[in-house]
């Protein structure tokens, strides 16, 4: 009985250790996640982003590719080096850097056909589709309990999202002409495509991360690969515009930089050793933690309604893994 209480010990040590390394990772994925807008806004000169957003998305995808590659020649990173890529082996990583170039050009055409405030609401569906494409596609049966917390998950975001609008604003202004909340239907109609297209992203990239017996930095580097591909593409579409190519950076554009790389690989960790769900249960937490920043940093006021979406994104998390 002694031997097996010493024995129960280390592996209770072991476990709470495991979680403590899994929080500290989705804390500080929660923390970039949440920063990247408030940082965004600091970098505004006149009221506008002063640097290239094709540049941008292009030096991330290029950060991560370099990232993987040195993870390959650190000593002992891979037990035997990485085999010759095949086509078969390398195809189905070009799918995920597709999808989301997709999503990026959805989220410029949904512009037209509804306001800024409408979009941070409906975006909030992404959290349903991808639960649904979760279970569908990889065969995950959820109890019902998961699925209360899931949809509580999408009632926070809406709720936040909601909360956070200034219905006195110039949104509200439509009897004039001025701005106001509108959707057209070719804007439910994009809202419903970018959810399903987002879902779908990161259900297949958790799907081939998984589905190959390869060590992660191999699969981040095919991946990236693809990545830098398509999007050096988009850049180089956009020469001869209005700005250069690192017009406008500043200190804090690079931080951006290296914090939304550093995401992305956090983000493959998360994918390929834990799933989709906890992957949504980071971006709703990083709300809260924009709407902390942008109080802490940018002087915004936080409406009494605030502690609401933070119980509900609790209750979700104790429901979903209780």
């Amino acid at each position: 009985q002694i031997a097996r209480s010493k024995q129960q010990k280390p592996e209770g040590t072991e476990r709470w250790a495991h979680r403590l390394k899994w929080g500290l990772l989705l804390g500080l994925m929660a923390l970039i996640y949440g920063s990247h807008a408030p940082l965004i806004a600091l970098t505004k000169v006149d009221g506008r982003v002063p640097f290239s957003a094709a540049s941008c998305v292009l030096l991330i995808e290029s950060a991560k590719l370099l990232a993987s590659l040195l993870s390959l020649a650190l000593p002992g990173a891979t037990s035997a080096p990485p085999p010759p890529p095949r086509l078969l082996l390398v195809a189905p990583y070009a799918v995920p850097a597709v999808l989301y170039a997709l999503n990026n050009n959805l989220v410029v055409v949904m512009q037209a056909h509804m306001d800024p405030s409408s979009f941070q609401i409906l975006s909030n569906l992404k959290i349903a589709s991808t639960a649904l494409l979760y279970s569908a596609c990889l065969g995950k049966r959820l109890r019902s309990a998961q699925w209360v917390a899931l949809g509580l998950l999408t009632a926070a975001g809406g709720f936040h999202s909601y909360s956070s609008l200034d219905l006195q604003g110039p949104q509200r202004v439509g009897v004039d002409g001025g701005p106001r909340l509108h959707v057209t239907a070719w804007g439910l109609l994009l809202v419903l495509m970018y959810c399903g297209v987002s879902g779908l992203a990161a259900v297949y990239t958790e799907r081939v991360l998984k589905s190959q017996q390869l060590p992660l930095s191999v699969q981040n580097l095919y991946l990236y690969t693809f990545g830098v591909a398509i999007n050096g593409l988009s850049s180089l579409s956009s020469i001869g515009g209005e700005r250069g190519f690192l017009e406008g950076y500043s200190a804090v554009v690079w931080v951006i930089v290296a914090g939304q790389a550093a995401n992305g690989l956090l983000m493959s960790v998360v994918l390929k050793h834990g799933s989709g769900i906890t992957r949504l249960f980071v971006i709703s937490s990083s709300m809260l933690v924009n709407a902390l920043l942008s109080w802490a940093i940018l002087g915004l006021q936080l409406t009494p309604r605030f502690p609401l979406p933070c119980a509900l994104i609790g209750l979700a998390a104790y429901l979903y893994y209780r």
